[in-house]
C-alpha cells in the first residue's frame, strides 16, 4: 500500500513527535501553520488522505482547516485532537461532516495516534456499495477486495456458551460455507479459544506489540494468525490476564478493521464485561451475537445489554442466540423477556463439546451429522445473509454529535 500524505496542524510541542512517527511509518507528513498554507497545498496535491487538526488551542482556525478539507468536492478525512473538556464545545460547532472524520482525545501516545491514522487511511480508500465497504477501483491489490463482516460474540454474564458458539460458528463458516474466517480470542481475562482448539503456545498480539516496542518489525493480524486444521485462522490477544497493558483498545479495534481486507468473516470472542476494549470492538462490529441460556441470570444480563446497547446506538446490531434451546423453556417467552428476536437456536450438545475440545477440534469437524452441527449451519447461513456495515462501525465524526470515545494509554 502506497503511503499517503498526512497534514499535521497541531501545536508546535505536539507537531514534531507526530511528524517524526508518521515519517518513520512511511507516510509523508506535511506540517501546516495557517489555513492559507493548507489551501495552497490542496490546490496542488491529490494524495492527502488525513489531516490531523487541533480542536481546542485555536478552534476557529481548526474550523477553517476543516472547511477546506470538505469543500470543492473534497472529502479528506479529519482527525480532530481534543481534550475531553472540549467535546461539548465541538459537538455543537459543526453541522457538515465527512464520512471518514474522527476524533482523538488527549492525552495520547504517539504510537496510538499513528495506528489511528493507519486505519483512517484504509477507510479513505473505500466506497460503500450497499453491501459493505469495498476498495475503490484500482486503489489496492486483489486482497483488498475482501470486506469481512465483523461478528462479536458477547454476553455480560459468563457461562452462557460464548466461546463454544464463537468457535463452532467460525468452523461452520469455514468448512461448510467456504468462507475465509479469522477467529479472534479477545477475552483477555479467561480466554481459552486457542487451548480449546489445541493451539497452545501460539504467538499473541501482546507478544508481537511488545517486540515491536523494543524495535521489532510490526505484524498485523493476518501475519500473526495461526492456522487451525479446520482451515480457519486464529489470533489471541494475550495468553495472560497480567500481560494486557500494551493492548490499547483503539489499536486493537483498528487492527481488526485492517484485517477485514483478508477475510470474509472475523469472529471475535469477548470477555463478559463492558471494558474499553470490548466497546472498541462493539463500535466496529457489524453484528453482536448474544448467547443466552434459559435461566434468570442470563436473561437479566441480556436485558441489561439491550439497554446499554440502546445508549450506545448499537441496538440494531444485537442478535440473540438461544443456547441449550431444548431445555423446555419457551423461546417466545425468552424473546419477549429480552426484547430481541432469536437469530438461531442451539440445542444442548452434552459431552460432544467435551470430546471435541479434548481433541482440539470443534463439533462441526468431529460430529458433522449430529443435530447440533445442523444448528450451527443454520446460524452460519443467517450470518451470511446479514448486511455488512461501514468498517469503522461508527457514523462520521461522532465528535460533532456527542457520541464520545476516549483513547486511554
Amino acid at each position: 500500500m502506497a503511503r499517503q500524505a498526512i497534514v499535521v496542524a497541531l501545536p508546535p510541542e505536539e507537531r514534531a513527535p507526530v511528524v517524526s512517527q508518521l515519517r518513520e511509518a512511511g507516510f509523508e507528513p506535511i506540517a501546516v501553520n495557517r489555513p492559507e498554507e493548507l489551501e495552497a497545498l490542496l490546490a496542488n496535491r491529490r494524495d492527502v488522505a488525513v489531516a490531523i487538526l487541533d480542536g481546542e488551542s485555536d478552534f476557529d482556525t481548526s474550523l477553517e482547516y476543516y472547511g477546506l478539507l470538505h469543500e470543492d468536492g473534497r472529502d479528506i478525512a479529519a482527525l480532530m485532537v481534543v481534550s475531553p473538556r472540549a467535546l461539548d464545545k465541538l459537538s455543537g460547532a459543526v453541522t457538515r461532516t465527512g464520512i471518514n472524520d474522527e476524533y482523538f482525545t488527549r492525552p495520547y501516545s504517539i504510537e496510538s495516534l499513528r495506528w489511528r491514522v493507519e486505519a483512517m487511511c484504509i477507510r479513505s480508500q473505500t466506497v460503500d456499495d450497499g453491501s459493505g465497504p469495498i476498495i475503490q477501483s484500482g486503489a489496492m491489490d486483489g486482497d483488498w477486495a475482501r470486506r469481512a463482516a465483523v461478528v462479536a460474540v458477547f454476553n455480560p454474564k459468563g457461562g452462557v456458551g460464548k466461546t463454544t458458539i464463537a468457535t463452532n460458528v467460525a468452523a461452520a463458516l469455514q468448512i461448510n460455507k467456504g468462507q475465509r474466517v479469522l477467529l479472534v480470542d479477545a477475552d483477555i481475562v479467561t480466554g481459552h479459544v486457542s487451548v480449546s482448539l489445541g493451539m497452545e503456545h501460539i504467538r499473541t498480539v501482546a507478544d508481537s506489540w511488545r517486540d515491536q516496542a523494543e524495535g521489532g518489525d510490526p505484524e498485523n493480524f493476518m501475519e500473526l494468525a495461526s492456522a487451525h486444521p479446520s482451515g480457519m485462522k486464529v489470533v489471541s490477544l494475550t495468553s495472560s490476564p497480567l500481560a494486557t497493558d500494551i493492548l490499547d483498545p483503539e489499536r486493537v479495534g483498528d487492527a481488526i478493521t485492517a484485517a477485514r481486507r483478508g477475510f470474509d468473516f472475523i469472529i471475535v470472542d469477548l470477555h463478559p464485561s463492558y471494558s474499553d476494549l470490548n466497546q472498541a470492538v462493539f463500535e466496529r462490529a457489524d453484528q453482536i451475537l448474544v448467547p443466552v441460556t434459559p435461566d434468570v441470570p442470563a436473561l437479566r444480563a441480556a436485558v441489561q445489554l439491550r439497554d446499554v446497547a440502546m445508549e450506545m446506538g448499537l441496538q440494531d446490531r444485537l442478535s440473540m442466540v438461544v443456547n441449550r434451546a431444548n431445555s423446555g423453556v419457551s423461546v417466545a417467552d425468552m424473546e419477549r423477556t429480552v426484547g430481541m428476536p432469536a437469530l438461531a437456536l442451539i440445542r444442548s450438545g452434552g459431552l460432544l463439546f467435551v470430546r471435541a475440545a479434548n481433541e482440539g477440534r470443534t463439533v462441526i469437524e468431529m460430529f458433522p451429522r449430529e443435530r447440533i452441527s445442523e444448528d450451527f449451519q443454520v446460524l452460519a447461513d443467517r450470518l451470511m445473509g446479514t448486511p455488512k456495515t461501514n468498517p469503522a462501525a461508527r457514523p462520521a465524526f461522532r465528535l460533532f454529535n456527542r457520541q464520545k470515545e476516549a483513547v486511554r494509554v
